[in-house]
């Protein structure tokens, strides 16, 4: 039987069964203890009219976002289908459209400007490594030795998202700049991450990383919202603006569709100069 207390355990092995990754798993058990806390409830003597009412609270009462919204309803329909099966129509109702928003993008100046004022040695080579090799956060801090081959001048991430591999081009400069780093920083250290937190021998935490390059960008007064995760979109856009295929850049970022890759044909600057430059015409003698 399903309770209070050993829901947790039992959704957990559901989820292993599954070969979800660490991060789902996290978030889909916290979707369902915040439901359960909200409902007061055991999870035997729950019933579909409870779901569909924490639903219209989250969404008419707490006013979350449509992503938060989708993480809590697809939490609870797998706590619903698989560690405490119920056939419940309602799940086909829940709808939250997320909008769809351009991303920002740093010119390379900008970038530079940021990456300049971090004294840190590790942080500011961990953030440089991440914008010339398009990564995401979670790759950057996890990436290792051996997967720098530097004969080929190719990085390979291994296990990325959804548990692919791909191979990236390591940039010369960046391969210069990691060895005098690993002789500097990283030599006299026995783990095989490349960056590390201080006096811990683990990888550079997430929200630390985060606030250093927040940090930076107010410190230079941008008034762009970027992230950490605006030096992937600017070094794809960089590519794009450059004549690399989006094919090319679809494989090199690890998108599984092709279609999370044209968005950048919304923010290439030498396509907009060409839309400038037809309108201008159009409106020259009227």
């Amino acid at each position: 039987m399903i309770t209070l207390e050993n829901w947790s355990e039992r959704m957990g092995e559901d989820m292993v069964l599954r070969d979800f990754r660490a991060l789902t798993q996290h978030s889909y058990e916290t979707a369902v203890r915040q439901f359960l806390q909200w409902a007061k409830t055991e999870p035997e003597e729950l019933n579909e009219e409870t779901v569909r009412n924490y639903i219209l609270y989250l969404r008419e009462e707490k006013k979350l976002s449509a992503s938060s919204i989708n993480v809590a309803v697809c939490g609870l329909r797998f706590f619903f289908t698989y560690t405490r099966p119920r056939e419940w129509p309602v799940f086909g109702l829940f709808r939250a459209k997320i909008p769809e928003r351009l991303p920002v993008v740093l010119a390379p100046s900008e970038t530079r400007a940021i990456l300049g004022v971090i004294r840190e040695p590790v942080s500011r080579m961990a953030l440089t490594t991440i914008y010339g090799l398009g990564l995401r956060l979670s790759e950057g801090i996890s990436l290792k030795v051996d997967q720098i081959d530097s004969a080929r001048r190719m990085v390979w991430i291994r296990n990325g998202k959804r548990a692919k591999d791909r191979g990236i081009p390591l940039p010369q400069p960046l391969l210069i700049r990691l060895r005098r780093f690993w002789k500097e920083e990283r030599a006299s250290s026995p783990t095989p991450y490349i960056f590390i937190g201080p006096h811990s021998g683990k990888p550079l935490d997430k929200t630390g990383l985060q606030r250093t390059f927040i940090a930076a960008r107010r410190e230079l007064r941008l008034t762009k919202h970027a992230s950490i995760h605006t030096l992937r979109h600017s070094y794809a856009t960089y590519l794009l603006e450059h004549g690399v295929s989006l094919r090319m850049i679809q494989q090199i970022l690890g998108h599984k569709s092709l279609s999370s890759t044209e968005i950048y044909l919304h923010v290439t600057q030498p396509a907009m100069v060409q839309v400038h430059d037809v309108i201008d015409r159009l409106m020259a003698d009227i």
